[in-house]
Protein backbone atom coordinates (compact mmCIF):
# COMPACT_ATOMS: atom_id res chain seq x y z
CA UNK A 1 0.00 0.00 0.00
CA UNK A 2 1.33 3.04 -1.45
CA UNK A 3 0.83 6.83 1.01
CA UNK A 4 0.71 9.92 -0.61
CA UNK A 5 2.21 12.86 1.90
CA UNK A 6 0.62 16.20 0.59
CA UNK A 7 1.99 18.38 3.59
CA UNK A 8 5.28 19.99 3.57
CA UNK A 9 7.62 18.30 6.21
CA UNK A 10 8.70 20.49 8.89
CA UNK A 11 10.23 18.60 11.58
CA UNK A 12 11.97 14.98 12.36
CA UNK A 13 12.79 12.94 15.30
CA UNK A 14 15.75 11.77 16.80
CA UNK A 15 15.87 8.93 18.06
CA UNK A 16 19.14 8.78 20.52
CA UNK A 17 21.41 5.88 20.83
CA UNK A 18 21.31 4.77 24.71
CA UNK A 19 24.93 5.75 26.13
CA UNK A 20 27.13 2.66 26.38
CA UNK A 21 27.60 1.12 29.72
CA UNK A 22 30.80 -1.15 30.84
CA UNK A 23 28.61 -4.04 31.37
CA UNK A 24 26.98 -3.60 27.62
CA UNK A 25 30.85 -2.87 26.50
CA UNK A 26 32.03 -6.54 27.89
CA UNK A 27 29.17 -8.37 26.62
CA UNK A 28 29.29 -6.88 23.01
CA UNK A 29 33.14 -7.92 23.00
CA UNK A 30 32.46 -11.64 24.14
CA UNK A 31 33.83 -14.05 21.34
CA UNK A 32 31.64 -16.66 20.04
CA UNK A 33 32.17 -19.91 18.16
CA UNK A 34 32.44 -19.28 14.60
CA UNK A 35 33.77 -20.77 11.41
CA UNK A 36 35.86 -18.14 10.55
CA UNK A 37 37.61 -18.42 14.25
CA UNK A 38 41.25 -18.68 13.48
CA UNK A 39 42.92 -22.43 14.81
CA UNK A 40 45.23 -20.62 17.60
CA UNK A 41 48.78 -22.93 17.44
CA UNK A 42 47.93 -24.83 20.57
CA UNK A 43 44.68 -26.22 21.52
CA UNK A 44 43.89 -28.30 24.89
CA UNK A 45 42.62 -31.72 24.36
CA UNK A 46 41.91 -35.16 25.57
CA UNK A 47 42.48 -38.76 24.19
CA UNK A 48 39.90 -41.56 24.74
CA UNK A 49 41.05 -44.90 24.10
CA UNK A 50 37.81 -47.10 22.29
CA UNK A 51 38.92 -51.02 22.78
CA UNK A 52 36.25 -53.12 20.99
CA UNK A 53 35.72 -56.81 20.09
CA UNK A 54 35.69 -55.84 16.34
CA UNK A 55 38.96 -55.58 16.07
CA UNK A 56 42.85 -56.87 18.29
CA UNK A 57 43.79 -52.97 17.78
CA UNK A 58 41.78 -50.12 19.69
CA UNK A 59 41.04 -46.53 18.18
CA UNK A 60 42.37 -43.49 20.04
CA UNK A 61 39.89 -40.61 19.70
CA UNK A 62 41.37 -36.85 20.24
CA UNK A 63 39.32 -33.99 20.95
CA UNK A 64 40.69 -30.53 20.84
CA UNK A 65 39.38 -27.75 22.11
CA UNK A 66 39.43 -23.80 21.87
CA UNK A 67 38.84 -21.47 25.19
CA UNK A 68 37.25 -18.47 24.65
CA UNK A 69 36.87 -15.14 26.15
CA UNK A 70 39.69 -16.66 28.50
CA UNK A 71 40.66 -15.18 31.87
CA UNK A 72 36.66 -13.25 31.82
CA UNK A 73 33.65 -14.36 33.49
CA UNK A 74 32.72 -15.82 30.16
CA UNK A 75 35.48 -18.45 29.53
CA UNK A 76 34.02 -21.38 27.79
CA UNK A 77 35.76 -24.08 26.52
CA UNK A 78 34.55 -25.63 23.33
CA UNK A 79 35.30 -28.65 20.88
CA UNK A 80 37.20 -27.36 17.87
CA UNK A 81 38.45 -30.51 15.76
CA UNK A 82 38.44 -34.31 16.68
CA UNK A 83 41.02 -36.97 15.11
CA UNK A 84 40.66 -40.68 15.45
CA UNK A 85 43.88 -42.80 15.37
CA UNK A 86 44.21 -46.64 14.97
CA UNK A 87 46.52 -49.69 13.10
CA UNK A 88 43.27 -51.34 11.82
CA UNK A 89 43.00 -49.46 8.95
CA UNK A 90 39.53 -51.72 7.78
CA UNK A 91 37.42 -48.44 9.00
CA UNK A 92 40.08 -45.59 7.66
CA UNK A 93 38.14 -43.94 4.82
CA UNK A 94 34.99 -43.37 6.70
CA UNK A 95 36.82 -42.57 9.96
CA UNK A 96 38.44 -39.55 8.07
CA UNK A 97 35.08 -38.55 6.46
CA UNK A 98 32.96 -38.16 9.67
CA UNK A 99 35.89 -36.61 11.93
CA UNK A 100 36.35 -34.14 9.18
CA UNK A 101 32.70 -33.54 9.22
CA UNK A 102 32.10 -33.41 13.00
CA UNK A 103 35.30 -31.08 12.83
CA UNK A 104 33.24 -28.80 10.51
CA UNK A 105 30.06 -28.80 12.88
CA UNK A 106 32.48 -27.96 16.15
CA UNK A 107 33.42 -25.03 14.33
CA UNK A 108 30.23 -23.83 12.83
CA UNK A 109 29.36 -22.84 16.41
CA UNK A 110 25.95 -22.91 17.91
CA UNK A 111 24.71 -26.16 19.88
CA UNK A 112 27.13 -29.42 18.76
CA UNK A 113 25.48 -31.64 21.36
CA UNK A 114 23.20 -32.55 19.24
CA UNK A 115 26.11 -34.94 17.77
CA UNK A 116 25.89 -37.02 20.77
CA UNK A 117 22.69 -38.44 19.78
CA UNK A 118 22.88 -38.46 16.48
CA UNK A 119 25.75 -40.73 16.73
CA UNK A 120 24.41 -42.53 19.36
CA UNK A 121 21.81 -43.66 17.67
CA UNK A 122 23.56 -45.34 15.38
CA UNK A 123 22.84 -49.42 14.67
CA UNK A 124 25.13 -52.17 12.84
CA UNK A 125 23.08 -54.45 10.79
CA UNK A 126 25.63 -57.14 11.90
CA UNK A 127 24.67 -56.38 15.27
CA UNK A 128 26.60 -54.73 18.11
CA UNK A 129 28.53 -55.93 20.94
CA UNK A 130 29.29 -55.79 24.53
CA UNK A 131 31.79 -53.76 26.25
CA UNK A 132 33.82 -54.62 29.79
CA UNK A 133 31.48 -54.16 32.65
CA UNK A 134 28.22 -55.40 30.39
CA UNK A 135 27.48 -52.12 28.67
CA UNK A 136 26.31 -52.53 25.24
CA UNK A 137 26.76 -50.73 22.03
CA UNK A 138 25.19 -50.43 19.17
CA UNK A 139 27.44 -49.94 16.70
CA UNK A 140 31.32 -48.59 16.75
CA UNK A 141 29.89 -45.01 15.51
CA UNK A 142 27.58 -44.98 18.84
CA UNK A 143 31.01 -45.79 20.89
CA UNK A 144 32.86 -42.43 19.10
CA UNK A 145 29.08 -40.70 20.11
CA UNK A 146 29.93 -41.62 23.73
CA UNK A 147 33.32 -40.86 23.54
CA UNK A 148 32.14 -37.53 22.50
CA UNK A 149 29.41 -37.25 24.91
CA UNK A 150 32.11 -38.15 27.88
CA UNK A 151 34.22 -35.03 26.63
CA UNK A 152 31.65 -32.38 26.51
CA UNK A 153 30.30 -33.61 30.14
CA UNK A 154 33.78 -33.47 31.45
CA UNK A 155 34.06 -29.45 29.77
CA UNK A 156 30.27 -28.32 30.85
CA UNK A 157 28.41 -28.69 27.79
CA UNK A 158 26.62 -31.46 28.80
CA UNK A 159 25.35 -31.87 32.33
CA UNK A 160 27.04 -35.22 34.42
CA UNK A 161 24.75 -38.00 35.21
CA UNK A 162 24.15 -37.84 38.76
CA UNK A 163 22.46 -40.35 41.31
CA UNK A 164 21.30 -38.74 44.62
CA UNK A 165 22.73 -40.50 47.91
CA UNK A 166 19.45 -42.60 47.95
CA UNK A 167 20.01 -44.42 44.30
CA UNK A 168 23.43 -44.73 45.62
CA UNK A 169 22.68 -46.67 48.90
CA UNK A 170 19.81 -48.56 47.27
CA UNK A 171 21.59 -49.97 44.25
CA UNK A 172 24.85 -50.46 46.96
CA UNK A 173 22.75 -52.62 48.54
CA UNK A 174 21.28 -54.59 46.07
CA UNK A 175 24.59 -55.09 44.58
CA UNK A 176 25.74 -56.96 47.97
CA UNK A 177 23.21 -59.01 48.18
CA UNK A 178 23.19 -60.30 44.58
CA UNK A 179 26.99 -60.40 44.63
CA UNK A 180 26.26 -63.86 42.25
CA UNK A 181 28.35 -62.53 39.59
CA UNK A 182 32.13 -64.87 38.54
CA UNK A 183 33.16 -62.96 35.64
CA UNK A 184 35.73 -60.33 36.78
CA UNK A 185 35.02 -58.26 34.11
CA UNK A 186 31.50 -57.50 34.94
CA UNK A 187 30.36 -55.95 37.97
CA UNK A 188 26.99 -56.96 37.89
CA UNK A 189 25.00 -60.32 38.80
CA UNK A 190 25.91 -62.60 35.90
CA UNK A 191 21.70 -63.42 35.37
CA UNK A 192 21.59 -59.67 34.99
CA UNK A 193 19.03 -58.72 31.78
CA UNK A 194 20.25 -55.49 29.35
CA UNK A 195 19.00 -52.26 30.55
CA UNK A 196 16.49 -50.43 27.76
CA UNK A 197 17.94 -46.65 29.16
CA UNK A 198 21.75 -47.35 29.57
CA UNK A 199 22.31 -50.46 27.48
CA UNK A 200 24.05 -52.52 30.43
CA UNK A 201 23.63 -55.87 31.16
CA UNK A 202 22.71 -54.66 34.72
CA UNK A 203 18.69 -55.35 35.60
CA UNK A 204 18.12 -57.49 38.11
CA UNK A 205 14.69 -58.41 39.70
CA UNK A 206 14.16 -57.84 43.36
CA UNK A 207 11.44 -56.77 46.00
CA UNK A 208 9.13 -57.60 43.14
CA UNK A 209 10.78 -54.70 41.37
CA UNK A 210 13.37 -54.96 37.80
CA UNK A 211 15.33 -52.46 38.72
CA UNK A 212 18.96 -51.31 36.96
CA UNK A 213 21.87 -51.75 38.93
CA UNK A 214 24.16 -49.10 37.30
CA UNK A 215 21.78 -46.03 36.06
CA UNK A 216 19.15 -47.13 38.58
CA UNK A 217 15.98 -47.18 36.18
CA UNK A 218 13.26 -49.00 38.07
CA UNK A 219 10.10 -50.28 36.90
CA UNK A 220 8.49 -49.10 39.91
CA UNK A 221 9.50 -45.99 39.83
Amino acid sequence: MTIKIDKQIVDCAVISKQPETPESAAVADVVHMHEKLERPEILVGSTYKVKTPLSEHALYITINDIVLNQGTEHEQRRPFEIFINSKNMDHFQWVVALTRVISAVFRKGGDATFLVEELKGVFDPKGGYFKRGGRFMPSLVAEIGEAIENHMKSIGLLPQDKLDPHQKAFIAGKKQALADNDDPENDYPASAQLCGKCYTKAVVYSDGCMTCLSCGDSKCS
